[in-house]
């Protein structure tokens, strides 16, 4: 037998402590056991961790309603709904309603979380509902980012670890350990709060004939392992084509832009041009 696809539209609100509560209001009736399923994007339906099934309860006349509590913790990466009712092969997909997420704007955990959970609902390409998820321990949160003639400085907060002697960003080339620029950390504002300036030029130490993206990482004292720097505790699920900077140049025929990427992680980019041009 073939399964029934239908559409069911979901309006989703944000608390303060990270839950998500989603209010449905399905074109068709589905059956009293449905619930709101979220699985995980690239994960088998039977791997543990790839799915979470949210009960239903009706909450009005021709409205559903499902949370996801902030105590549940889900693995990082992208999640798609569908409404699933057991025992059949009815599936509904689930299209993106309104949306107040402004509970999630600039968040401020306490800086002793040792672990750092955001989930930001957001409309898919083609029109569907998800959630993006990420789950870090510990993390570091970007924050303003001033822009110089030849550099740029970062400000931010540490969460989950402490900096201490010998603390350094790292400005990395994947693939090529041998392309990694060091700069020191410093502490600034309240706790966990730390600042960087990282000049461009240092990052050209070889010809750059297409874009490079150069990652930044945080080793919070010599020797502790390295942490991404990011930014996500905001509504922004991706913001890697709605924060643009101007570039500047790095070197000969180079410029330089930070940016992020698509999960959110902060980069620098080189890319060969006159930035002036750009």
């Amino acid at each position: 037998m073939t399964a029934t696809a239908t559409t069911v539209r979901a309006d989703c609100a944000a608390d303060p402590a990270g839950a998500l509560t989603f209010d449905l209001a399905p074109a068709a009736a589905p059956g009293p056991e449905a619930v709101l399923l979220l699985r995980r994007r690239g994960a088998a339906g039977s791997r543990p961790g790839g799915t979470v099934r949210l009960p239903l309860s009706r909450s009005a006349p021709g409205r559903l309603r499902a949370v996801l509590p902030h105590s549940t913790v889900l693995p990082e990466g992208r999640w798609d709904a569908y409404v699933e009712e057991p025992g059949t092969e009815r599936t509904l997909t689930v299209e993106p309603g309104l949306r107040d997420l402004r509970a999630l704007v600039d968040r401020t955990p306490a800086t002793g979380t040792a672990t750092i959970s955001s989930r930001v609902p957001y409309p898919t390409l083609d029109g569907r509902l998800a959630v993006r998820c990420w789950l870090r321990a510990p993390h570091a949160e970007a924050g303003a980012i001033r822009l110089g003639p030849s550099g740029m400085t970062v400000e931010g907060v540490l969460y989950g670890v402490t900096a201490g002697e010998g603390a350094v960003v790292e400005a990395r080339l994947p693939g090529d350990p041998a392309q990694l620029h060091r700069v020191p950390l410093t502490a600034s504002g309240g706790p966990g709060g730390f600042a960087f300036t990282l000049p461009y030029a240092p990052l050209v130490t070889a010809p750059v004939r297409e874009e490079q993206l150069r990652q930044l990482w945080l080793v919070p004292s010599a020797g502790a392992d390295a942490v991404r720097i990011s930014r996500i505790l905001d509504d922004v699920w991706s913001r890697k084509k709605s924060f643009v900077y101007p570039g500047r140049p790095a070197a000969d025929g180079v410029s330089a832009a930070p940016c992020y990427t698509d999960d959110n992680d902060l980069c620098v980019r080189l890319t060969p041009g006159d930035p002036a041009a750009a």
